[in-house]
């Protein structure tokens, strides 16, 4: 018996490798198996080289070895024609005798996959996966809210400080959590900033990682970026959203291939955002420092008793080299 767990742990290896490549489409992955379950050929959806989907991918690869094997995927089959061909088709067409995946599509346009497998004999089960339901979160977000998932990033002392009373802040966290952040970068599809940062860093906003893609940079706010700066060297598109309000940067960034926006943005930005619902999730890199004294984290909220307080759920927490990482899901999204 083919032993899922690790087929989804495999999967959940291609579809965090998708991250960042595969907007607007999920970062599906899909692994192929052989009647005594060994592994045949697999492969992640990855648009900056083709426009197939990871099921498709995989059957390439896999050639006649398909026939009457296991397909596992983490998200169930399109039956949709937009780009590309439907992947129930290419299944039906390779001789896959089984189809295992996590996620049910949620999407209107591309559901009913696997009802069209199993009408066409192919035996279809979903084993619900958590993992791969959250690694292809972003997506999922996107289709439920009809808006990309945001993640504010934030680097602080342990009593969250981001910067000291003379307004020094580099570097709070270390360089395996920068090294870490690098990551996020090159798994989100937009970065993020407001002018203030953009003005003091004067950054790249390119993930330091080789062969890395370059997300699409979004600065906020109404002050201008000089000519000169790193936001106009054409490594990305940048867009320039020259407002306060969050419906007008939802509507600059309406229609763009986004999954995940990864927010860089210091206090004043990243508290409107938050305090506007925006904030879906808040990764925090926390320094075994004291300052005592400082440039909190977030702003003020509005919120005046105890039991008004913005739930934050924990979602992970992990050493990063002398740093505390800690995940937290905002509210209810």
């Amino acid at each position: 018996m083919l032993d899922i767990t690790a087929a989804y742990a495999h999967c959940a290896d291609l579809s965090r490798s998708a991250l960042g490549k595969s907007a607007p489409n999920p970062n599906v992955s899909a692994a192929i198996y052989s009647a005594d379950n060994k592994l045949i050929a697999d492969g992640f959806h990855n648009r900056a080289i083709s426009q197939d989907h990871a099921e498709v991918v995989a059957l390439k690869k896999a050639g006649a070895e398909a026939k009457g094997a296991t397909l596992v995927v983490s998200l169930e089959p399109c039956n949709h024609v937009g780009t590309t061909p439907a992947c129930v088709d290419a299944i039906i067409e390779a001789g896959i005798a089984k189809v295992i995946y996590a996620v049910a599509d949620p999407n209107p346009i591309a559901s009913g996959g696997a009802e069209r497998l199993r009408s066409a004999g192919i035996n279809v089960e979903q084993s619900a996966d958590k993992n791969l339901e959250e690694i292809q979160g972003a997506w999922l977000h996107r289709i439920k809210h009809g808006r990309p998932y945001f993640i504010w990033k934030v680097a602080t002392t342990l009593d969250g400080y981001i910067a000291a009373s003379d307004g020094t802040s580099q570097w709070i966290s270390s360089d395996a959590s920068r090294a870490d952040v690098q990551i996020l970068r090159s798994q989100s599809d937009a970065i993020l900033v407001g002018t203030g940062t953009a003005l003091a860093d004067n950054p790249t906003l390119k993930p330091r990682i080789e062969g890395s893609q370059s997300p699409l940079r979004i600065v906020m706010g109404v002050r201008d970026i000089p000519a000169g700066f790193n936001l106009h060297n054409g490594d990305s598109e940048t867009i320039f959203v020259k407002s306060h309000e969050v419906d007008v940067l939802l509507q600059s960034i309406s229609g763009k291939a986004i999954n995940q926006v990864l927010v860089e943005a210091g206090p004043t930005l990243g508290t409107a955002l938050l305090a506007a619902g925006l904030i879906d999730e808040i990764v925090i890199y926390q320094a075994p420092t004291l300052l005592g004294a400082g440039k909190p984290w977030v702003e003020d909220l509005g919120i005046s008793t105890l039991a008004s307080a913005a739930p934050l759920t924990l979602l992970t927490s992990n050493q990063i080299g002398p740093d505390l990482k800690s995940r937290y899901r905002v509210g209810a999204n």
